[in-house]
């Protein structure tokens, strides 16, 4: 089995000086790219310079991360993907359980391993943690990280397990099935656009697995952080997107209770003086609107899948039921 690891960079010369080096001492069995897409900063001639054993592919735009990887992928021969962020740390043997699983397990089409934090490492990280969830109106969340609510890591999802969603920071594909599901939509162009290939994953009953034998650290936030507007659009915009596209039973009244909740955050952001991030939601679902004949037209292409992991509002259980970690779920 031949693997691939891609790394995608926007004038992150920076956290390719940071984490490159760590990416390449523990992962002698895999080829290595980066993908660049189309930086202006020095990052493909520092690359080049100092390890040339990656191999570096130039976008001729920078698409995000949908386009980004769409294009960089489809000049990649390997039977496994690996999309790595820039901002991650990995460990030694760290592939080894993924090549493992694939091999002794042919239905695995994704994987994630355990993601923890960079600045706070006996902590999950916020995007990923120990693999991602879905509720029945759209909203993502994670074994190890509910909205705000981060666990400690104390070994308390150390098993082997199915997941609804695996992480962009890191996510293992296989790389017929990356084309047979026609790759990232790059409609998103960055934000959920993993959620939205693991869902469309999950309608056609292919399998994605949490490896917590595999380990990495990550960043986050390092291109877009929580506190930019843009980050807030593109989250509330493509989680709609996902939602219309993928998912089972009567579209309209989901979209209707969606609306009356990103409306409360919009009320909520105005009561924290954050007013750029309630004009973020507004343009939000006008996008979203704007795009509703093409996101209709893709839900129409695809057997949609009833088989929920939570078919309850996660919204109400952690803010009005107060069960903020993975395992009170099912006691709520």
């Amino acid at each position: 089995m031949t693997l691939a690891v891609a790394i995608l960079n926007w004038n992150g010369k920076d956290l390719l000086q940071q984490f490159l080096p760590s990416v390449v001492a523990h992962s002698p069995k895999a080829d290595i790219y980066v993908i660049d897409n189309a930086s202006s900063d020095d990052s493909v001639a520092w690359v080049e310079k100092n390890f040339p054993i990656v191999k570096v592919i130039v976008n001729k735009e920078n698409g995000g991360y949908a386009k980004g990887y769409n294009d960089g992928l489809s000049q990649i021969n390997a039977d496994v993907f690996c999309l790595l962020n820039s901002d991650v740390e990995v460990t030694p043997n760290w592939l080894d359980p993924i090549v493992e699983e694939f091999n002794t397990y042919p239905m695995s089409a994704l994987i994630q391993p355990k993601i923890l934090s960079y600045h706070d490492k006996d902590h999950f990280e916020y995007a990923g943690a120990a693999g991602g969830f879905i509720d029945k109106l759209g909203y993502p969340f994670c074994r190890g990280r509910i909205f705000d609510t981060v666990e400690k890591d104390l070994g308390q999802y150390n098993e082997r397990s199915p997941i609804f969603w695996a992480s962009g920071a890191c996510l293992f594909i296989k790389s017929d099935t990356f084309h047979k599901l026609g790759g990232f939509d790059e409609s998103f162009f960055a934000h959920m656009e993993e959620i939205d290939l693991c869902w469309r994953a999950f309608n056609q009953n292919l399998k994605t697995i949490y490896l917590p034998s595999s380990i990495i650290y990550h960043v986050g936030g390092a291109t877009l952080k929580n506190t930019n507007p843009r980050k807030t659009y593109l989250n509330f915009r493509n989680s709609l997107f996902t939602l219309t596209k993928n998912a089972y039973g009567p579209i309209w009244a989901l979209i209707f209770m969606r609306l009356v909740l990103d409306g409360v955050a919009g009320i909520k952001f105005l009561l924290e003086l954050k007013p750029q991030h309630t004009v973020s939601i507004l343009k939000a679902h006008l996008s979203f609107y704007s795009k509703l004949p093409y996101l209709i037209s893709k839900r129409k292409q695809q057997s949609l899948s009833k088989e929920y992991f939570y078919t309850n509002s996660i919204v109400w259980t952690y803010y009005v039921r107060k069960c903020q970690t993975f395992d009170r779920l099912h006691k709520c």
